[in-house]
């Protein structure tokens, strides 16, 4: 039976979204019901903002097991298979700005992977669109919500 909607990810992304979905489990059940308990306790759950702000928090964290469940599910990791001549999902770019003459390392990831901290852009990001499918030394522009910006792919590995 094939998947319908397959959610493309990294290995590393795939550990990361299962550890975090684990965490949340164990949360769910333990920190959060014993926040609802002893708010129970407290008497009256018209006025309990304790028990008011533990379901809340109940209702979040069981919103994102159950979206993180869906991603694991439909996920396929992404397999290197050792073409580094375009740009792929789950790709390292060295890309050069060509006005500042800067560089920078990005890797193309899933928007569910996405982190601008560690430099993880996503493939329906502005950047991410603009260099898939590139290869070395291709010139991309992308446009930012602070103008256009041109760069040169300069390596690309995974």
């Amino acid at each position: 039976m094939s998947k319908k909607n397959v959610i493309y990810l990294t290995k590393e992304g795939y550990e990361n979204l299962k550890n975090e979905l684990n965490t949340l489990r164990k949360k769910l059940m333990y920190e959060v019901a014993e926040r609802i308990k002893e708010a129970r306790e407290l008497g009256d759950l018209s006025e309990n903002s304790e028990y008011d702000e533990a379901k809340n928090e109940q209702g979040k964290i069981d919103s994102r097991i159950k979206e993180l469940e869906y991603i694991l599910d439909n996920a396929e990791i992404i397999e290197d298979d050792g073409d580094n001549s375009v740009v792929k999902l789950g790709a390292k770019v060295r890309l050069r700005n060509l006005k500042t003459n800067e560089e920078i390392e990005i890797r193309i990831v899933n928007s569910q992977e996405a982190d601008i901290f560690e430099n993880k852009i996503s493939a329906d990001s502005p950047i991410g669109k603009a260099v898939l499918e590139r290869s070395v030394d291709d010139e991309v522009v992308v446009r930012t919500p602070s103008g256009i910006i041109k760069y040169k792919i300069i390596t690309i590995s995974r």
